[in-house]
């Protein structure tokens, strides 16, 4: 895993622009003098270093199958629960509402117990409700289980991006580049093997679906020690402001305003980049849950249109390495969101006029497109310049985002009912590209809430 950071430095070191308490959580908290800290990083650091990139790794692994695995098996799902088209639409809205109202908790919960414990926890959540899920028993049972595997989903979402600021502030476009990628790689693994998998256990959709539990539980085992471990900026109790409290006392100017409430709602930026999120989710949930279900009904076998649902979801595993770092050494991060609004509209044409015949082409396009979302993850951090701002904007963000994009997929479910055919989703999901890459651009600015919520 280290490997992806050979160009860069090596160990985590402190830019002259990072604030104060940034710089203090990024030091060693145990030094054996001035000399051998700028020398090089003692063995405890750097063997934690690499702790929390494997848990990083592991959890964005577990952050879609629960998601994408239900998406291939959908149909099996609706048959073996007796649910309506309208019921499925709700079945794929469930995700972003969890992730609504259970994000928001995210940073109370990191200040009381620590981000790693949160994140240990939210795989243990995740691995249960997998496990339970398939057979409690009717679609109530089945979604309160969901539920629960969502809720440690969405509290691990909104702490990534600040885990990473806070382990690697010189970092953050590599780090994020490299939990996006894991997070695309999770999510392309389970469209693809679900349905072949499902097969070679015996054709039983609910022993299909279950199966991803143990991937959950081996993400729990990075957290156990990194929650034990005492006076990292892991598992050191955050300041009231979302920051974590540093080894010693500040007084600087900047620790005081990493540790001051941040008036989230004042700033443009963060607005702006709440419904970007919310839009990109909105598409990235239409495509996982009903996707699959489009190319089927066009006429594609159900393993194949596993296998392109998969094509989607990996173009995100180059890409989202890509587009992080790219998006860091541009002042302006507009062209990429146009850029990836045009894909979009490509592969939506195509599915509409001729969705089997372009199938390949189609998934290509709106792989490209969906890696908005390792875009917005990027910015989050880049459009905040203290840890406390990472913690309120990713939280806001993502609370809201996912708010937004709870309709979405119920909407699809209802037209693809009561329209008796693809064409109005499509055009729906085609229309809200549109709003997407306008608030993208405008998030895309470079300027940070803390400034903005300052000056209004």
């Amino acid at each position: 895993m280290m490997g992806f950071m050979t160009g860069e430095e090596t160990r985590t070191t402190v830019s002259p622009s990072i604030p104060a308490q940034v710089q203090a959580e990024a030091q060693t908290p145990i030094r054996s003098s001035a000399q051998d800290a700028d020398l090089h990083t003692p063995p405890t650091r750097a063997w934690m270093t690499r702790l929390v990139i494997a848990g990083i790794v592991l959890t964005a692994l577990n952050l879609r199958p629960a998601i994408t695995s239900l998406g291939a098996l959908l149909e099996e799902v609706r048959d073996g629960l007796g649910m309506s088209g309208s019921v499925a639409g709700l079945l794929t809205s469930v995700p972003p509402l969890c992730f609504a109202v259970f994000g928001v908790m995210a940073p109370r919960l990191a200040r009381r117990f620590g981000p790693a414990a949160v994140v240990c926890a939210g795989m243990l959540a995740i691995g249960t409700g997998l496990v339970l899920r398939p057979f409690v028993g009717g679609t109530a049972g089945f979604l309160v289980a969901s539920a629960l595997a969502l809720m440690g989903i969405a509290v691990s979402n909104v702490l990534m991006p600040v885990i990473v600021k806070r382990w690697f502030p010189d970092r953050v476009g590599t780090m994020t580049g490299l939990y996006s990628m894991a997070l695309a790689l999770g999510t392309a693994a389970a469209a693809a093997v679900t349905v072949p998998m499902t097969r070679a256990l015996g054709g039983n959709w609910q022993t299909g679906l279950a199966v991803w539990a143990a991937l959950a539980a081996v993400a729990v085992l990075p957290w156990i020690p990194l929650v034990r471990a005492k006076g990292t900026p892991l598992s050191t109790e955050a300041a009231p402001g979302g920051a974590v409290s540093a080894p010693a006392p500040s007084t600087s100017s900047g620790a005081r305003q990493e540790a001051a409430p941040l008036r989230i709602t004042r700033s443009r930026t963060a607005w702006a980049l709440a419904v970007f999120f919310g839009l990109q989710a909105t598409a990235a949930y239409i495509t996982m849950g009903w996707m699959a279900q489009i190319f089927r009904d066009a006429g594609v076998p159900a393993g194949t249109a596993g296998l392109l649902l998969a094509v989607t979801m990996v173009m995100g595993v180059p890409l989202a390495f890509v587009i992080p770092r790219l998006a860091t050494r541009l002042p302006h991060q507009g062209p990429i969101v146009v850029a990836l609004g045009l894909c979009g509209f490509a592969g939506y044409a195509g599915l509409y006029l001729a969705p089997a015949a372009g199938a390949w082409a189609w998934a290509l396009l709106l792989g490209i497109a969906n890696c908005a979302f390792p875009l917005a993850l990027t910015m989050v951090g880049m459009r905040a310049r203290t840890g406390a701002g990472v913690v309120q904007l990713s939280a806001f963000a993502q609370s809201t985002g996912y708010l937004i994009s709870i309709p979405g997929p119920l909407l699809v479910g209802v037209l693809y009912q009561h329209s008796g055919g693809w064409g109005l989703p499509i055009a729906l999901m085609a229309g809200l590209m549109v709003p997407q890459i306008v608030v993208g651009v405008l998030a895309g600015r470079d300027r940070t809430v803390e400034d903005e919520a300052a000056a209004r």
